[in-house]
């Protein structure tokens, strides 16, 4: 009887860094991840805080998601910000599949929780991003 193998990045098979983790916890020094999934995870909350133009030779990159913060939040906002999101993934990430985004937003407070739900599509990994902006 066959059995399915689950596709696997060769370099998760090793015990090597792949990339640069964005919990800067120790002093002074980069955590590595080592796993495709977080580093997935690391690049698209790179991706989602970063403002178009912060980026050198790369004026284009970023989600400029901070921008929508001075706008009136209303539910216009939030689907402002869902296609904003959906295209960025789209273009910058064409591995990634959205699968839902949840947006609430806390007018009080000029602030907003954005919850991404999404598929690394060579893999079959579903994953979940939560990120605030205030």
């Amino acid at each position: 009887m066959a059995q399915r193998i689950a596709n696997k990045f060769t370099l998760d098979t090793q015990q090597k860094g792949i990339g640069i983790s964005l919990n800067f916890s120790k002093n002074g020094v980069f955590d590595s991840t080592y796993s495709t999934k977080d580093q997935v995870k690391a690049n698209l909350i790179n991706y989602f805080l970063t403002n178009k133009g912060e980026r050198v030779m790369a004026p284009d990159y970023g989600a400029n998601l901070r921008a929508e913060l001075f706008e009136h939040i209303n539910s216009k906002t939030y689907d402002v910000l869902k296609s904003k999101i959906e295209e960025g993934i789209k273009i910058n990430f064409p591995s990634v599949s959205v699968s839902n985004i949840e947006i609430l937003g806390n007018e009080d407070y000029n602030a907003i929780n954005v919850t991404i739900k999404y598929n690394i599509i060579p893999f079959g990994v579903n994953d979940q991003l939560n990120l605030t902006f205030r």
